[in-house]
């Protein structure tokens, strides 16, 4: 058994990324077939056969689904596999479709900017909502009665962690489903569902496909019936990704256990780099052996992610190192393999300093990523 109480797999993680999701190989076929663009397929007499209208189900999508559910949970055929439009389509496929009129839900109050917004939809629709911390395990004081908990872990932006496995024991006791974002650590970080997870959701257009050029989502769970809703809800709301989308999201897997390591490997250099400048406060990133998710971390997760966070003195001190990087692109979202970073507060709904900077960590040589950080913050300073 690993440090997580999961079974090792039989395979690595770089054999089953590139493999993962491809079918039976047929003679003169591509390994990896096109996109298939259809809006209905051939349908004569009953309805019967998985594909029948574009709303509902595509080849394209199938390849994908079964890549991804390869990865968060290997093995597990019993695990199914939705893919949507982005990583908020599946959120709110979970949330909206498990949810009624009087039930009770707890979201991180350290979560994912848009939550918010989620938080005000589901008021309206008389969902009782509560939010806590990631740290510290906090959503247990509030989780008494609840339908579904919310787990983000490491949480966006501040990188908090919390014990999937605690929480998710004390979450079913009480009969509550238990749901965790795992965009942030991707399969290859953390696996959810081992943990004792209902749902892993994420969004794809980060590290999973990390290019910068698909909008993409996804929610695996374990549980026929309640996927069950879960995809009657992609049904209703048609938050389907597009075929094209879906075969660039694939063929993506393919590099992820190669961009993975590469980027967690650098994002830990950086941080050490970051760690030495005394103008740093607050530096987060669970793979440093000080922080302090890295215990709990070192538990559950194989891989720390790509993602580092710290804040500078002042909103002006960081908009000027921002512009005086030449190997960063001031941009918002994660996991691509070209650096990014920005001042998050610029967006509104995080409880952060106006000098926050959430950094994510690409695929460029580390000593010249290292070098173009430490030249913007001498440049920048006052």
């Amino acid at each position: 058994m690993s440090a997580t109480g999961m079974s090792e797999d039989p395979v690595g993680d770089g054999t089953r990324a590139v493999r993962a999701g491809l079918p039976e190989p047929v003679k003169h076929e591509p390994t990896l077939p096109g996109p298939v663009f259809a809006a209905h397929f051939h349908l004569p007499g009953e309805v019967a056969g998985p594909y029948s209208y574009g709303r509902d189900d595509n080849p394209t999508w199938t390849l994908l689904e079964n890549a991804i559910g390869e990865l968060e949970a290997p093995g597990r055929p019993d695990v199914e596999t939705l893919v949507f439009a982005s990583g908020m389509a599946a959120i709110s496929a979970v949330l909206f479709s498990q949810l009624r009129a009087g039930d009770a839900v707890v979201l991180p109050s350290d979560g994912y900017q848009a939550l918010p917004l989620v938080r005000a939809q589901l008021e309206a629709y008389g969902v009782e909502v509560r939010t806590a911390p990631t740290g510290g395990d906090a959503q247990l004081e509030v989780l008494e009665g609840a339908r579904l908990l919310w787990i983000e872990s490491p949480s966006n932006p501040g990188l908090d962690v919390c014990d999937i496995r605690r929480l998710a024991v004390a979450a079913h006791a009480q009969g509550t489903l238990v749901a965790v974002d795992n965009t942030l650590a991707t399969p290859l970080g953390q696996r959810p569902l081992a943990l004792g997870a209902d749902f892993a959701v994420a969004s794809g257009t980060k590290q999973l496909t990390g290019h910068g050029d698909v909008l993409l989502g996804y929610v695996a769970g374990r549980d026929a019936e309640v996927m069950a809703a879960v995809r009657r809800w992609r049904k209703i709301v048609g938050a389907i990704p597009g075929p094209m989308e879906s075969w660039l999201a694939h063929r993506s897997i393919a590099t992820l256990q190669l961009r993975a390591d590469r980027q967690n490997a650098t994002a830990l250099t950086v941080a050490e780099a970051l760690r030495q400048r005394p103008e740093v406060s607050g530096l987060r990133y669970p793979g440093l052996p000080d922080d302090p998710a890295h215990k709990i971390a070192s538990r559950q997760m194989r891989r720390y992610g790509c993602v580092v966070s710290f804040t500078l003195p002042t909103r002006a001190r960081a908009e000027r190192f921002l512009a005086a990087l030449r190997l960063v692109e001031d941009a918002t979202s994660f996991g691509g393999v070209r650096s990014t970073a920005e001042r998050r507060a610029r967006w509104g709904g995080d409880a952060i300093p106006e000098g926050f900077i959430r950094m994510s960590i690409g695929a460029e040589d580390p000593g010249d990523l290292v070098a173009d950080i430490l030249r913007a913050l001498d440049e920048s300073a006052d």
